[in-house]
């Protein structure tokens, strides 16, 4: 892998996005589930009498209920389990901030997730409202990350999920710097871009992402929004939903309710 990655170094070469992509994807997916049931296998029934996953049929999403998050950061402290993030505090694939809107207009954010604030604290009375939002990698599906790659190690699955080939990804740091959403970092040991994959190889398995299972109070909600039955539907259908940072036209699929003017 580290001679191929420094041919690629030396070499970077721009492939053709569509069937380059479609392959990548069904590669990566192979790496992440076992057996027939693996991504971009066609949809005949298996032996056990399941249909085999064809990911086409999927458009995967997240939606976040501000007003039940209570910021136990147990989704975070599960995806890093999950998923094989480094120990350090700082390396998170998802992560929760508190708000802290003070009566003077003044706001106060912090990451929960990297462990206790030296801050001082703020005295209770002078707080209007505090509140948390939990941030990942928003899968958009007009990624910026993407489009900056290039050697196509970061892509977009026929379901919508964005994923870094981390056999390809040459370690340049374009799609960190790329993110709107800093939702990406470099993997100290492989030295290669990491982040969210909604736990691609759980959902692949009609399973849900750690981060969601664990939430107390589902403030989490996962779904497939091509189907109408799906929760994340439900939710996207009964609530005022926001994303952040609209005005960039990356068109995210984590998709808030009750979310603050003041989040950015």
């Amino acid at each position: 892998m580290n001679e191929r990655r420094e041919f690629l170094k030396g070499a970077i070469i721009f492939f053709p996005a569509g069937g380059v992509l479609t392959a990548l994807a069904r590669e990566a997916a192979g790496k992440e589930t076992v057996g027939k049931d693996a991504p971009g296998t066609d949809a005949k029934a298996q032996p056990n009498g399941k249909k085999a996953y064809n990911p086409a049929d999927h458009w995967y999403g997240m939606g976040v209920e501000i007003d039940k998050c209570i910021g136990c950061n147990r989704c975070a402290v599960a995806c890093k389990a999950e998923n094989d993030v480094p120990d350090q505090p700082f390396f998170f694939r998802t992560w929760v901030e508190r708000y802290t809107i003070a009566r003077s207009g003044n706001v106060n954010v912090e990451n929960i997730s990297i462990g206790p604030q030296l801050e001082k604290a703020q005295d209770a009375r002078e707080i209007l409202r505090s509140f948390f939002v939990p941030k990942l990698c928003n899968h958009c599906a007009n990624p910026p990350c993407v489009q900056v790659c290039p050697v196509n190690a970061t892509f977009t699955t026929p379901d919508g999920a964005v994923i870094v080939d981390a056999e390809r990804c040459i370690g340049c740091r374009y799609c960190i710097q790329a993110c709107p959403y800093g939702a990406r970092y470099l993997h100290p040991k492989t030295r290669t871009a990491d982040k969210c994959t909604f736990c691609y190889h759980r959902i692949v398995k009609g399973l849900q992402p750690a981060c969601v299972e664990v939430c107390p109070t589902q403030a989490r909600i996962f779904g497939d929004l091509k189907s109408r039955a799906s929760r994340l539907t439900r939710f996207m259908r009964f609530n005022k939903i926001h994303v952040l940072k609209p005005q960039l036209n990356t068109e995210p699929k984590v998709y808030y309710a009750q979310l603050d003017g003041e989040v950015r």
